[in-house]
């Protein structure tokens, strides 16, 4: 097959790419060139797809599928204008976040969405759900839901997160900053599901091949936040012990939730959010998703992080080994007091 990949330059549009490769197919690269080189032996065309006409040189081609990962709704709706008619299908990747609430339990993909943002760019972050919103209605108004296929992923993690948000627990446990034991948050109904970054290109790749179309969710299974530290723990051989701290202390404390700089990753406080991470992937499951242990995607993801050099690691989830010496000695004072 000609497979057209609209980026191939950073972790999942990589992978992306090299997997299509390593199956056997035609792999055309198109981006900027400026997050890293694509995949050896795909085909870069270099394009900036803020301009109009950033397409021109690959809408005189036929391609069997084109895959986009794009979080700007400009670039995905002059994409599908451009392709259309020289494309089969269009593989997008979109988002859990895409979902006007993230409260229930199990909900499937029939879900009420945030509405479409009708700007070509986010002004904010928080712009992120109702822009991918808007780029899933441009591939579908385009498209048509036999000749689309959208994929909306939770957290993606194992070798490569560049958030660090699936390889700080592993990494952690077999580096406690205090001998024997790592704080955590008492959590313990907190829902989290990670999808092996792996398990997610093989299955998106193999339903290319099949035409699987319509929308799905992707996730891992979901566990409690207690499981998901137990495999941290047995991924690092590790045997320091998880010491939780109330989450209303860990905030007045200024410990950040989910992600980024002195956070504790994956934790959410506002039960509201629970059901991000316990979205129903029946449909994804029926249609040949494989999902491979936590553990084994929490092994590799510390191997990985192992693998870096320090300045690779900077601004990366997760609390410095300062920071949790000095939050765990507060809360043993606390416990005295």
């Amino acid at each position: 097959m000609r497979i057209l990949v609209l980026g191939g330059t950073a972790w999942l549009g990589g992978l992306i790419a090299a997997g299509a490769l390593e199956r056997g197919h035609e792999v055309t690269c198109v981006a900027r060139g400026e997050a890293g080189e694509v995949p050896a032996g795909t085909r870069f065309v270099g394009a900036d797809r803020e301009q109009d006409d950033a397409l021109a040189a690959v809408s005189r081609e036929r391609w069997d599928a084109v895959v986009d990962v794009a979080r700007q709704p400009g670039q995905v709706r002059r994409a599908v204008r451009d392709l259309e008619p020289v494309a089969g299908r269009f593989v997008f990747v979109s988002s859990c976040s895409a979902y006007a609430s993230q409260a229930e339990l199990g909900a499937d993909e029939d879900a009420a969405l945030l509405p479409a943002l009708v700007a070509d760019r986010m002004a904010s972050p928080e712009d992120y759900g109702s822009a991918k919103a808007a780029c899933e209605a441009a591939v579908l108004g385009a498209f048509g839901r036999e000749r689309s296929f959208i994929v909306r992923p939770g957290l993606l993690g194992g070798p490569g997160d560049p958030s660090g948000r699936t390889d700080y627990w592993p990494w952690r446990f077999a580096h406690p900053a205090e001998q024997g034991r790592i704080l955590v948050p008492d959590a313990p109904d907190l829902p989290t599901a990670v999808l092996d970054v792996r398990d997610l290109v093989a299955w998106m790749l193999r339903a290319i091949e099949d035409g699987l179309s319509g929308v799905c969710n992707a996730q891992g299974r979901p566990e409690a936040f207690p499981a998901h530290l137990a495999a941290a723990r047995v991924a690092a051989g590790s045997d320091a012990l998880p010491i939780p701290a109330p989450e209303a202390w860990l905030q007045e404390h200024g410990v950040a939730e989910w992600a980024g700089p002195r956070s504790l990753p994956l934790w959410l406080v506002d039960r509201d959010w629970y059901g991000m991470n316990a979205r129903s992937i029946d449909r994804a499951l029926a249609g040949g998703l494989e999902l491979r242990p936590l553990v084994d995607t929490l092994r590799d993801a510390l191997a990985h992080r192992e693998s870096l050099e320090p300045s690779a690691l900077r601004d990366r989830a997760g609390l410095a080994d300062a920071d949790e010496s000095g939050l765990l000695a507060a809360l043993e004072e606390r416990a005295r007091d």
